[in-house]
């Protein structure tokens, strides 16, 4: 299987280790992955901020550069989520105002092909041991968009129990958002550092090392916190954990 990894900006940009993980995992798998080099941000951030409008170029280039792969796998709920659920409503709307369905055939052929890495291993391939080993205590944070845009449901934990000498704690509150929000933490910044002690306090009631989560855009959020409030803790993303192995333990 052909698949194209869509890393999304905060990836590229701050966490490549991210992507070199899921590169990796599915290539331990046997799945062929390919990096399109064109690819850009995905539109979230602007339509988010409510420049729908301004998105529309960037879903169009998306669909221009990953139509061709038989699925498409991105590292973070929220971006599959932007493809998933928004392109959709981003062509309805733009029928709506009367500019006729070009939009929307534009972007229709990668909505059904975009996964979550969770979901594209557990629905896709099947799996649920992927062969890894993690010798750590952790806890899972299912971040918003995962949870209630894709509804990953019991993926990430089923993936987390199955790895090699890890274990899996129950997150007090793990339902409730961790505070980030994209510029929600700019622009109600006292609301969403608040949330995300909380978040860290729950964390830390587990005796957790690890708070793993499918989002970095959240675990940068939580561990900036636990760092303020040195709880000790590591953020880890759940991409770097599932291509850990035996003879290349991820930290």
């Amino acid at each position: 299987m052909r698949v194209a990894l869509f890393l999304t900006c905060v990836n590229d940009t701050l966490y490549p280790d991210t992507g070199r993980a899921v590169v990796k995992l599915l290539t331990r798998l046997g799945v062929e992955v390919d990096f399109p080099m064109a690819q850009t941000c995905c539109g979230q951030a602007h339509y988010n901020t409510g420049y729908r409008h301004e998105a529309e170029p960037l879903a169009r280039h998306f669909s221009d550069v990953f139509g061709e792969y038989e699925a498409i796998v991105t590292p973070s709920g929220s971006c599959g989520a932007m493809v998933r659920e928004l392109y959709p409503r981003m062509g309805d709307r733009a029928r709506a105002e009367g500019r006729g369905d070009t939009l929307a055939a534009t972007l229709a052929p990668v909505v059904p092909k975009t996964y979550e890495l969770t979901e594209f291993l557990v629905d896709v391939l099947g799996v649920t041991d992927v062969g890894a080993y993690y010798p750590h205590k952790v806890t899972y944070h299912p971040t918003c968009h995962g949870l209630r845009s894709l509804g990953l449901g019991d993926r990430p934990s089923r993936l987390l129990r199955a790895v090699k000498g890890l274990e899996l704690v129950e997150l007090p509150g793990a339902e409730e958002c961790c505070g980030f929000g994209g510029t929600f933490a700019v622009k109600n910044s006292d609301v969403s550092a608040a949330m995300g002690a909380d978040k860290v306090r729950n964390a830390e009631s587990t005796g957790a090392e690890v708070l793993c989560a499918a989002d970095n855009s959240c675990l940068m959020h939580i561990g900036g916190t636990m760092a303020r409030l040195r709880t000790g803790m590591r953020p880890v993303h759940i991409a770097e954990i599932l291509a850990s192995t035996e003879e290349e333990t991820a930290v």
